[in-house]
């Protein structure tokens, strides 16, 4: 029998919210950070390598490698799994280092 965390943990989070992933809308839930929402809708990848421009995303899930930065609000090198999602946040794919020359 399949349960889902809701079920499992209880909780009764808030209405949902939407966030945009480089124009997609992803729903988010109340509490969860922007990797969550996106892991959610199954986007696995939100930078690229400054080298060799391969897909990245959340690697350790607490902030300790950084490979999951991202631009959140036109802001790079957001740490995605730190970032709370908020209503109406807008979050593009970061090539390299998020800094256009």
């Amino acid at each position: 029998m399949a349960r889902n965390p809701i079920e499992l943990a209880g909780a009764r989070p808030g209405p949902p919210f939407e966030i945009t992933f480089d124009g997609r809308t992803v729903t988010a839930l109340p509490g969860q950070s922007v990797a969550a929402a996106l892991w959610a809708a199954g986007i696995l990848a939100w930078r690229t390598t400054r080298r060799g421009g391969r897909p990245r995303g959340a690697f350790c899930g607490i902030g300790q490698c950084y490979d999951c930065l991202a631009t959140v609000n036109g802001r790079p090198n957001r740490r995605a799994c730190l970032v709370p999602a908020r209503p109406g946040d807008a979050v593009t794919t970061q090539q390299g280092d998020g800094h256009e020359r």
